[in-house]
């Protein structure tokens, strides 16, 4: 005897109606778009209508003691959604109210209806079964049928899965590589299947003696499997009947070759063959365990999203493996070609947006990634999440969205690693390193082959002064990957961080003759240079950078050194050389075609500290005008400037009050604690030294932040200053002597130091 299938649960609120079995919302039966989570908890609140539900309650229902979340914020986004789906307003609630610290509670009548059972074998139950029963039974049944079915083992979530070539017998080229990068978009819409990434792959097949870009024959993808500890290879083929295409996949134990699961289906024209494809692959995703639900949730057709093109599906692809392969300027034109293919690619731009940003053609990767986030209800949820994060980073410059999409991506698919290494970015660039740490480590457990895994964990030790931890993951990466050129760079700051200066001198000595690196540590070692004071020094290292990047005919990244010299300069006060580089950078962005606007921020902070304060603030104010939803430009880098130049007008208080807007961002890797120090030296000029020497010992105290920025060095002259406004003599000679014996082989005309010596000699 057939059980009765399992009724709906509906609750119907003014013209909406909630499924609490699928997952969806409707509008006068209109399917309304809303994420799992805003869904569960609007559930959550019209299953408990009229009552109140607090915060820790929504909280436990939404995520794991361990899921890197701003809690706060998430909740916040999921009531933001609600409201936005249902059309509610937060000052005048129809639905949701919200009651101050203390949670929310729906306000609306609602009217639950538990649906109708069908009918079984031509009768009419009489009687429902306690639903725990119905579910114990159910696992018997299941349990039976697994028992008959033993040679087909259905993975599970902590399985992953290594995706091989497609065999192709048809004849036709444009089936080549398309169709298994088809098949992983559809695979990777799934929160319960992983796919081994290409990057790791890659790195595998090195370590196999292969090519990273060999085929991934059943052979070599077999060993791929077991290489990464997966659990099965998924293979693919294609083959013509007549003018019909049989699609084939097929997933198979590596280890035994057992088969797993199967799915065959027809396309009766090219054209169809992607169709087909969606659909064996939503079939062979249930038989591999993944759950009804699930699937219909996150099964976003390939011609629907993705691409209705096989050939512009072909040339991303092999834009996109070349992109992997971390060659963007070859990656660029089968990019390209795919958008012109189908102008509607959403993905296809936001991967193009991303190469033209590491090549530093930032105007074309705004309208790139501007295009992509137009066109982005026209992809899978992984795709959506990719492009909208890459969107808020690149052009508003807004990293609380692109914190708040991140985390959201990695709930709904915590096996992937790729939100994580993003999320673990973007909680750097928001001074958040604690978070940032975690993020990367658990992305590095999730996918360790990938080689900036481990570069991340390592730049977030560095980041929180654990320079110990930082130098042992070095190690392990230098003993994998003995070849690892960009590992030197991190090597050197660690070496800067602990006073090695032999270990710096060996990172500079492996640079040399290294296009690209050597100028590199040019400017590293200018920047070490000017911490310890030896300005003639940094500038002769800076001329050495900028020259060579000019002979290459790099005049962007030439003129990045010449900025990076002007700041220096302006720091310890030479206004003539500081201007000089100032101009230099601008004919060389001309002579690039780039506008001038690039170094506002830098030019900005270099005219204040010279004492035009007209022109600083002018620039700051266009500043502020360009970029009205950046994150770092609102809340740092403007008010920074214009704190200063208040000091510099003689308001050292309003000076402190527009710096209170940096405080959440003052440990940012773009601020690296410089609003720190001129809030310290505010409280200078309110002669609040306690408050003052606490701020400069801040910096003091985040080496591996701060760097070789010039106000690490200076820290310790505003602390002297404090201790001795405090009256405390012995204090302020021990900071003022740190001072000195930092810079014991400065240049002795320095303003500053001949400034701090004067200061020194009245307190003996």
């Amino acid at each position: 005897m057939a059980l009765p299938a399992q009724p709906s649960r509906l609750i119907r609120f003014g013209p909406f109606e909630l499924n609490a079995t699928n997952g969806e919302l409707r509008k006068a039966g209109v399917s309304l778009k809303l994420h799992p989570q805003p869904f569960q908890v609007l559930l959550l609140l019209a299953e408990r209508t009229g009552q109140i539900v607090t915060r820790e309650e929504i909280q436990h229902c939404l995520w794991r003691d361990n899921t890197f979340v701003d809690f706060e914020r998430g909740i916040n986004f999921c009531i933001n959604q609600i409201r936005t789906a249902l059309g509610d307003d937060a000052e005048q609630p129809r639905y949701v109210e919200t009651l101050p610290r203390r949670g929310y509670r729906f306000i609306a009548p609602v009217a639950a209806d538990q649906g109708k059972n069908p009918p079984v074998s031509g009768k009419v139950w009489k009687f429902t079964l306690p639903l725990t029963l119905i579910c114990l039974i159910g696992a018997v049944i299941t349990g039976g049928l697994v028992l008959l079915s033993s040679h087909t083992r259905r993975l599970t979530e902590k399985d992953t899965i290594v995706l091989a070539d497609f065999s192709n017998s048809t004849g036709d080229s444009v089936f080549d590589g398309t169709l298994r990068q088809g098949l992983a978009v559809q695979l990777e819409q799934s929160p319960f299947l992983s796919l081994i990434s290409d990057e790791r792959m890659r790195q595998t097949l090195r370590l196999m003696g292969q090519s990273p870009d060999a085929k991934l024959t059943p052979e070599i993808s077999r060993e791929l499997c077991q290489r990464t500890d997966s659990a099965a290879v998924l293979r693919g083929s294609i083959a013509s009947l007549g003018k019909q295409y049989v699609v084939g996949l097929k997933a198979e134990n590596c280890r035994t070759g057992d088969s797993l699961a199967e799915e065959q289906e027809t396309a009766n024209s090219k054209e169809k063959v992607l169709t087909a494809l969606s659909q064996g692959a939503a079939k062979l995703r249930e038989k591999l365990g993944e759950s009804l639900k699930s699937i219909q949730k996150f099964d976003a057709p390939l011609e629907q999203a993705t691409t209705p093109s096989l050939a512009a599906l072909q040339a991303y692809s092999l834009g996109r493996k070349t992109f992997v392969g971390a060659d963007s300027v070859a990656a660029i034109p089968y990019l390209q070609r795919a958008t012109q293919l189908d102008p509607n690619f959403a993905q296809a731009y936001a991967v193009l947006s991303i190469s033209y940003k590491r090549l530093g053609q930032f105007q074309l990767s705004e309208e790139t990634a501007r295009k992509a986030y137009e066109l982005r209800e026209r992809v899978s949820e992984p795709e959506r999440f990719y492009i909208e994060l890459h969107y808020y980073e690149t052009v508003p410059g807004d990293l609380e969205k692109a914190r708040e999409t991140g985390e959201l991506w990695s709930q709904i698919y915590p096996r992937n690693a790729f939100p994580l290494g993003n999320l673990s970015s973007i909680y750097a660039q928001l001074g958040q390193h604690d978070k940032a740490l975690a993020a990367a480590v658990e992305a590095l457990r999730l996918d360790p082959g990938v080689p900036m895994r481990p570069i991340q964990v390592l730049i977030t030790y560095i980041d929180l002064n654990r320079f110990r931890e930082a130098r042992t993951v070095a190690e392990e990466v230098q003993a994998r990957r003995p070849d690892a050129s960009d590992l030197h760079a991190f090597l050197y700051r660690i070496a800067f961080c602990e006073g090695d200066t032999a270990g710096m001198a060996r990172e500079v000595a492996w640079s040399e003759g290294k296009p690209g690196f050597e100028t590199s540590f040019f400017d590293d070692e200018a920047n070490t240079s000017a911490y310890y004071g030896k300005m003639k020094l940094a500038r002769k290292l800076a001329d050495q950078a900028s020259s060579l990047e000019q002979r290459a005919e790099r005049n962007v990244a030439a003129s990045n050194y010449e900025v990076g010299a002007a700041f220096r300069e302006a720091f310890f006060g030479s206004a003539v050389e500081a201007r000089r580089r100032v101009s230099s950078a601008r004919k060389l962005l001309s002579a690039a075609g780039r506008p001038d606007t690039d170094i506002a921020f830098t030019e900005a902070t270099i005219e204040v500290l010279l004492g035009d304060t007209a022109r600083s603030e002018g620039l700051a104010n266009q500043l502020a005008k360009r970029y009205p939803e950046d994150t770092l430009v609102q809340n740092n880098l403007v008010p920074a400037v214009r704190a200063q130049i208040a000091i510099h007008r003689g308001n050292p208080m309003y000076a402190i009050e527009l710096l209170e807007r940096a405080r959440p961002y003052e440990l940012a890797f773009g601020d690296k604690l410089a609003s720190a120090f001129v809030r310290g030296n505010a409280y200078l000029g309110t002669r609040r030294p306690a408050e003052a020497a606490s701020e400069f010992q801040r910096i003091l105290d985040h080496r591996g932040l701060v760097g070789s920025a010039p106000w690490g060095a200076l820290a310790h002259v505003g602390l002297a200053r404090a201790y001795a406004l405090q009256g405390d003599t012995g204090k302020a000679e021990a900071a003022y002597e740190d001072f000195f014996t930092l810079w014991k082989d400065a240049d002795p005309d320095i303003p500053i130091l001949k400034q701090a010596k004067a200061e020194y000699a009245k307190l003996r």
